[in-house]
This record gives C-alpha cells, structure tokens and sequence, in this order.
C-alpha cells in the first residue's frame, strides 16, 4: 500500500470572508425587516463560491414566502475598506 500525503490547501493572502443571513421583510420594495430580532444568520463563509451555495439554498428553501430575502455581505470590504477587487 502506497500512502501519499496531500498538500495542504493553498493560503490566500487574506480571508474574503462573507455573511450570508435573511429575515422576512416588511414590504417587497425595501429591505426594512419585519422582526429584527428574528434574522436568520446563516453563515460567515471564506470565500464568495461558498457564500453563494449557502445563499442559493436558503433562499430556495424559502420560495413560498414572496417576503423573505437572504443576501450576502462582503464582510472583508467592511472590515478592509481599502482591498482591491480580485
């Protein structure tokens, strides 16, 4: 038996981190929540691809109610204002 060791994942020079999270809105023309305090936080994901996927999923899951929204925030544009676009 042969065993190879894996290289470790290549390390990005900083995190891209991203918040996914939804809640149900007041309306469908604005992004004013109906409760607050009942945000759904889905996740803080390393990268975009991942941020998407979980997005993708929370908001499929929630296609009967023409309300509730689920967004992505580029949480590393918040933290390093001055990063540039890849």
């Amino acid at each position: 038996m042969v065993m190879t060791k894996h290289a470790p994942p290549a390390k990005q020079d900083k995190q891209l981190l991203h918040l996914v999270f939804g809640g149900e809105l007041e309306s469908l023309e604005g992004v004013s929540f109906r409760d607050p305090s009942k945000l759904d936080i889905v996740g803080i994901y390393p990268d975009n691809d991942s941020a998407l996927a979980a997005w993708k999923a929370k908001a499929q899951s929630t296609v009967d109610n023409a309300h509730m929204r689920y967004f992505v925030v580029h949480l590393y544009r918040l933290l390093d204002p001055d990063h540039e676009e890849l």
